[in-house]
């Protein structure tokens, strides 16, 4: 059987303790994953302190960004890999890892080569009192050794948008991944070792969150700054660690993002926009929309042709060229949805479809499939309309005016992002403005460019990444003053 182990400095390492690894798809054991405890951490965080005033430190910015180029071109070259440790450890359609998960993650690392590069530093002249005059200008520097703590829905993306500008800035990472999905970050290693980039740069811990690898790491004593990307009790959990210290986080948490549909729109653009952004990766992503707001004169339309395109989609194996949907990452994940799936019904939901698990072939029985859900009909202040579900689901309600729909969107705890659909641009610009989140996107969604700020307002988050926005999290600015 195949076993995933941990990565400290330069080296694969086991431990004396073991758990499984499974396919979402189909329940297979497919892996064990090495646990690290407490020693491994420590040996991981010390790794990365040592090499942090070894020769990385001593790398011009050019040569670190080389090596960085290099770590994506072989991130490419093995970019079958990739594809097969994302697909085998979530489950998602092989299509998408291919177009969206894996050369994302391979250009996260030139990006933030590139940003690092050209970021400019500031320089001001002052007059003092003697008339001779001083100099000032600002340094950047790394923050030291960064905590990566990644989620599973899109494992390989995600660490790779902290990684890339993290290690560009000249920080060393010990990177905590998902039980869920380790494959990736251990496969890493190998890229690491291959093109040169020092041991202990780069490491990799396995295993759990609390009383684990995962609280270990955030709570260990040389760790400078802590990057978190999943659900917002784990991040309180994670700024509660760092304040001992008065460590700097970065937290993009959870999300229950609102879509507004303005009867003025490009239909049949909403209805493909809202598929996706609803459905992809089976509802797992961040940025999803679970809550959708339809102006009354389109709602019937809207509501009856995404539940047509709905039932078309299909689920299926990853490997599968006509899969529409890939499973949950976990059984246990599935009864939360399904969970949530009972509950819409007993608050009075209209099931308009879904609301249950698909029937699947033999073969992929043993997965955690559900079905693409729709509901209507309950209030604001139901629980599947304010609570993140991560899941194939949507509630989709009516409303009458602009400022209404603003409201509605605005009233719950968190505020990732909301996607507009309207073709009248000025209301465009004025409900993008009123909205009460980090991201909005305009008859579109996930359309990203990597230098734009990303991340969530209220529950949602602390901080930006992001072209030159990641560089305030990761580096340490210093001012330089000179007497002349």
């Amino acid at each position: 059987m195949k076993e995933i182990l941990n990565f400290i400095n330069g080296e694969y390492v086991s431990t004396g303790n073991w758990f499984d690894k499974f396919t979402p798809y189909d329940g297979r054991l497919i892996a064990r994953v090495a646990e690290a405890g407490r020693a491994e951490v420590d040996a991981a965080v010390r790794a990365a302190r040592e090499a942090l005033h070894g020769p990385w430190s001593k790398l011009a910015v050019a040569d670190r960004s080389e090596l960085l180029y290099a770590v994506a071109d072989e991130i490419n070259r093995r970019f079958d890999d990739f594809v097969e440790a994302e697909i085998t450890d979530m489950g998602q359609p092989e299509h998408f890892v291919r177009h969206v998960d894996v050369p994302r993650g391979a250009a996260n690392f030139k990006v933030f080569a590139d940003v690092v590069k050209n970021v400019p530093n500031e320089f001001f002249e002052m007059a003092t009192p003697d008339g001779r005059g001083a100099l000032n200008y600002s340094l950047r520097r790394p923050v030291g050794v960064v905590a990566v703590i990644c989620p599973w829905n899109l494992p390989f993306l995600l660490m790779t948008w902290k990684l890339g500008p993290a290690m560009a800035c000249g920080n060393t990472v010990v990177v905590k991944p998902s039980e869920e999905t380790p494959q990736a970050a251990a496969l890493l290693g190998e890229v690491m070792n291959k093109v040169g980039i020092p041991k202990g740069v780069f490491n990799v811990v396995q295993g759990f969150g609390p009383d684990a690898a995962g609280e270990f790491l955030t709570t260990h004593p040389q760790v400078a700054a802590i990057t978190f990307t999943g659900e917002t009790r784990t991040g309180a959990a994670i700024m509660k660690a760092a304040a001992d210290g008065a460590r700097p986080v970065s937290l993009e948490m959870g999300g229950k993002n609102a879509a507004i549909v303005f009867a003025d729109c490009d239909m049949d653009e909403a209805i493909a926009g809202t598929i996706r952004s609803t459905f992809a990766n089976c509802g797992q992503v961040c940025l999803g929309t679970e809550r959708i707001y339809v102006e009354r004169p389109a709602f019937e339309e809207f509501v009856t042709r995404l539940k047509n395109a709905v039932e078309k989609m299909k689920p299926g194996a990853p490997t599968d060229p006509e899969s529409g949907m890939g499973p949950l990452i976990s059984q246990e994940h599935r009864n939360k949805v399904l969970s949530y799936y009972q509950k819409a019904v007993e608050e009075g939901a209209t099931v308009v479809t879904g609301g249950g698990i698909p029937e699947m072939p033999d073969a992929l029985k043993g997965g955690s499939w559900v079905q693409p859900t729709i509901w209507t009909g309950l209030p604001d202040t139901a629980a599947v309309v304010r609570d993140e579900i991560f899941g194939p689901c949507c509630h989709i309600a009516p409303f009458d005016t602009e400022e209404e729909v603003i409201r509605r969107a605005n009233d719950n705890p968190y505020g990732l992002a909301c996607a507009i659909w309207t073709s009248k641009l000025q209301r465009a610009h004025r409900v993008a403005a009123a909205i009460e989140a980090g991201i909005v996107w305009v008859n579109s969604w996930f359309l990203r460019d990597l230098r734009t700020p990303f991340g969530g307002a209220k529950q949602s988050g602390i901080g930006r990444e992001g072209g030159v926005h990641s560089l305030e999290f990761y580096t340490e600015l210093k001012n330089v003053c000179i007497k002349l």
